[in-house]
């Protein structure tokens, strides 16, 4: 009798330690966000992407009720960034800002990444998309594509890139359009402009935000936009593939958080970020940034990416570009 007590004792004691760790980790679960969370941008300040970051920064913050701070990571095409958000495995308070650069276009124009673009990332949502427009000074010689290739065959130009988008939409562009030119890598799109009203560069290709903001300006005139159909914030802007067949080149932006974070983290964050970019305002915000909604799911995210992949191989491949 005196073993059984003992044993019956030991067994509530077991039993309530296991009740105490599930209220424990439902807690947990509960509370999520209890701090603070970071956007990790993988390109500079005044990108399409940083742009995407702060805008769902704030709306996602106050749907939270957690301040959510952007880090922008710049360089090599946003692999810096992608690395670092890899590397916080686990940790559903550092979310990556992602594109089609760092998910999709990265994993044909370099050998080897240090991360994973399926395996080391948990898919939370896809935002929208967005296109480049070709960029040139207001006196440059040409009105309008076809003007342009008969120029670019006559003259050595130099183009200005930024992100893996804008460096296939220029060499695809001198491929298609039968014509050489030189190739000048920045870590983002607003310093190659700023080269480009300096004369440093004879074109460039910019993301439908920064062109627009330019055109208006007066500062560049655009000639042409990579994707199919016309940018809804450039309606007067026609696509290249108008006038070079087969041309088509579109980004995308979605956030990522790192593998294997908590299933309730995730899903409050992707939650989160639906209903967001299912507000009025927060859409006026991203249309405003020159990106077009599309929006998905975590599960529609993951087919997108492993489709975005074969898509940029294609392009990289039909471009010329070699691998580094």
């Amino acid at each position: 009798m005196k073993y059984g007590s003992k044993f019956r004792q030991c067994v509530v004691a077991m039993s309530l330690a296991g009740l105490s760790l599930l209220a424990a980790s439902s807690a947990l679960a509960q509370a999520y966000p209890s701090k603070p969370i970071k956007f990790v941008v993988p390109f500079g300040a005044g990108t399409a992407t940083d742009n995407v970051g702060r805008i769902l920064a704030q709306a996602m913050g106050d749907a939270l009720g957690q301040t959510i701070t952007v880090e922008n990571k710049a360089g090599a095409n946003g692999i810096p960034g992608a690395d670092l958000v890899k590397t916080a495995a686990g940790d559903p308070y550092t979310i990556l800002v992602t594109t089609s650069t760092t998910q999709a276009a990265n994993v044909s124009l370099y050998k080897k990444l240090p991360y994973d673009p399926v395996k080391d990332f948990t898919p939370i949502g896809k935002i929208g998309e967005t296109g480049f427009i070709l960029m040139v000074k207001p006196e440059f010689p040409a009105k309008d594509m076809k003007e342009f290739l008969a120029h670019a065959k006559t003259n050595k130009l130099s183009y200005g890139h930024g992100s893996s988008g804008s460096l296939v939409s220029g060499a695809l562009v001198a491929q298609l359009g039968g014509f050489d030119a030189l190739s000048v890598p920045y870590k983002s799109i607003p310093p190659a402009l700023t080269d480009l009203m300096g004369g440093q560069l004879q074109y460039a290709f910019a993301d439908v935000g920064n062109a627009v903001t330019q055109m208006n300006g007066g500062r560049l005139k655009g000639l042409g936009v990579t994707t199919v159909k016309r940018a809804g914030k450039a309606p007067n802007v026609p696509p290249i593939g108008d006038t070079i067949k087969g041309y088509e080149v579109s980004a995308w932006f979605a956030l990522m958080a790192p593998a294997n974070i908590p299933a309730d983290a995730a899903k409050k964050l992707a939650d989160t970020l639906q209903a967001v970019l299912a507000k009025p305002e927060v859409k006026e915000k991203l249309n405003n940034a020159g990106i077009d909604m599309d929006v998905q799911n975590p599960a529609q995210l993951a087919k997108t990416i492993d489709a975005e992949i074969k898509k940029w191989a294609g392009w990289v491949k039909l471009a010329g570009i070699e691998t580094q």
